[in-house]
């Protein structure tokens, strides 16, 4: 969120405004745009929620102000395939307000089947009908038994829902020992086996330790203000979050190891999306935080159980310039085809996101300026995706935005709680281009969103973005593409390592160009992404050959494939 600093931290930290009202924001002005490419984009958004069933209103907190921060910063939101029909079904975290609701009509998360297209509402059958402040969502299998199960994170003890294979979940949260507790905020969640053992661990991220009753009410300190206004405080002055681990013993219970991983022993940090992928390429996953108000994290697995957070040296905890920044989403992929995962992380207004390109072995240089996307720093940007939206082979991103402050539409400073989506088209030389007028009314639709998923939902061979609006319905923007260009999907499944593959790393060769992509859990602000890896193809109508770097560390090299289809990729059934 905003960076609220003392002044030593405004001193120490370089070119931060700090005016009367007390908040810092680095207040940097948008940079040169390049001359249009001048190549045509084929894709139009257009959003499809209300028709295909998708009602529901997203609660978090009071609409017309905010108080206190656990009512800005909304809720994320999923796709997954929860009955292994081939169609992708959606999961909405909602929230709650201090006022409280009548008995009978509190706010619930949202779980809704795909009906070739159309959703049905399915949450109280399915038993997933739970009232509450929720935050984050992140899926997959923890028992190997071939269905997805959901963690959802609270402030407050957080749910772990078994898929029992019959359309029914089961709250096994107590039993798991995954709760947490019921005094904390968590935020973000995500499955991955850091042993290696073929089961999934859950790392959980809390923001900060909140109490009502100890924090101060809009415009009571100097970094409770907006340009003059008075505002909710914090995150600065609140106490601080943090990570907690748990090791799936493989007998249906989880057991802390926060301690025993060493990654105790990192604190002072206000902890939102964590991303699980291997980032230096040595076969183990890594976990990625971004942070708010304080340094990121890069926790590097140390393949003996411990973690060692190295994201200063490796280069991703600062922005270019060595600043401390406000991040909120994360994403990972390798936009430059160069056989390395890059990351991109959003940050609050006034400055800019980062685009960390990986030169190699995990090591991050920030390369936001020379890709061209310093050219909004207006939007205070939370759910962000890496994804190939014209299917050329290249990965394009796409970033939703919305400020905290619903006040701002009385009290008028120039900002508006309300804000487009931004669209970048990846130009295939490390450079974007900002193609958001042209990408259809879903991306100009104005809205204070947060999370956001992105996935096939109409299974039309296209990525399609699902995205939580603050005190709205939720947006479903289907991807009406026309470049006629090819694709492929993978979808993974895993034997000797998790069966949801989480972890694992996909390299295609097609038309004469490489490219790779990784499967995660949580991503974007608080999400989860289609599990099935998109890929597209340009005009090469055939995938020559697909490699396979499990999670259990093996490298598998399967044959290739005709275009436009889902291929299904076992391990242990390649070479």
């Amino acid at each position: 969120m905003f960076i609220t600093a003392l002044a030593a931290a405004a001193v120490s930290f370089g070119p931060w405004h700090a005016g009367a009202q007390g908040v810092t924001t680095r207040n940097e002005a948008p940079a040169a745009r390049s001359a249009p490419s001048g190549r045509a984009f084929p894709v139009s958004f257009v959003d499809v929620a209300r028709e295909s069933g998708l009602r529901m209103k997203l609660t978090s907190g009071n609409e017309h102000a905010k108080k206190y921060i656990i009512e800005a910063n909304g809720t994320g939101v999923a796709f997954l395939d929860y009955d292994n029909d081939g169609w992708q079904d959606i999961f909405l975290v909602n929230s709650s307000r201090l006022e409280g609701f009548p008995v009978g009509v509190e706010p619930t998360n949202h779980l809704y089947r795909n009906n070739r297209g159309k959703f049905t509402d399915v949450t109280q059958d399915a038993g997933l009908a739970r009232s509450g402040w929720g935050n984050g969502v992140c899926a997959g299998d923890i028992d190997n038994d071939g269905f997805e199960d959901i963690y959802v994170t609270y402030w407050g003890a957080n749910s772990l829902y078994r898929n029992l294979g019959n359309g029914k979940f089961a709250d096994v949260t107590m039993r798991t020992g995954a709760a947490g507790s019921p005094k904390e905020w968590s935020s973000g969640c995500t499955f991955f086996d850091y042993d290696r053992d073929g089961h999934l661990d859950l790392l959980v991220t809390s923001y900060i330790d909140f109490d009502l009753a100890r924090t101060p009410l809009p415009g009571a300190a100097p970094n409770c203000q907006w340009r003059g206004m008075p505002v909710l405080c914090g995150p600065r002055g609140l106490p601080f979050g943090k990570t907690t681990l748990y090791r799936n013993g493989a007998d249906g219970t989880f057991e802390d190891v926060t301690k025993k991983s060493g990654m105790s022993e990192v604190q002072g940090y206000y902890a939102f999306t964590a991303i699980a992928a291997d980032l230096n390429g040595d076969g183990w996953v890594d976990i990625y935080i971004a942070c708010d108000a304080t340094p990121s994290l890069f926790f590097r697995n140390n393949k003996n159980g411990t973690f060692t957070d190295i994201a200063t040296e490796t280069g991703v905890a600062f922005n270019e310039h060595g600043f401390e920044q406000s991040g909120m989403g994360v994403a990972v992929g390798d936009y430059d085809n160069d056989g390395w995962l890059d990351l991109i992380k959003t940050n609050f207004s006034g400055d800019y996101p980062n685009l960390y390109r990986n030169l190699g072995g995990g090591i991050f240089e920030d390369v936001v300026m020379k890709a061209g996307l310093a050219i909004n720093p207006q939007y205070v940007a939370w759910g962000v995706g890496f994804v190939d939206l014209d299917n050329d082979g290249w990965k394009d991103i796409v970033q939703v935005n919305g400020h905290l402050f619903p006040e701002l539409e009385k009290n008028k400073t120039g900002e508006s709680y309300k804000a487009p989506r931004l669209v970048y088209r990846n130009l295939g030389n490390g450079k974007f281009e900002d193609v958001s007028s042209r990408a259809g009314p879903g991306i100009s639709q104005r809205a204070s969103s947060r999370g956001a998923a992105f996935g096939d939902f109409d299974n039309d061979g296209d990525i399609d973005v699902l995205i939580m609006n603050m005190e709205d319905t939720p947006s479903l923007l289907r991807n009406d593409i026309k470049s006629g260009n090819h694709w492929v999907k993978v979808l993974l499944q895993g034997t000797r390592s998790n069966r949801s593959a989480i972890g694992a790393s996909v390299t295609i060769e097609a038309g004469g160009l490489k490219q790779m992509d990784a499967v995660v859990s949580q991503s974007s602000y608080l999400s989860q992404n289609d599990r099935r890896l998109h890929f597209g193809l340009g005009k090469a109508a055939r995938v020559d050959r697909f490699s396979v770097r499990w999670p259990s560390g093996v490298v598998e090299v399967f044959a290739g494939s005709e275009a436009d289809r889902v291929v299904k990729l076992v391990e242990g059934a390649g070479k």
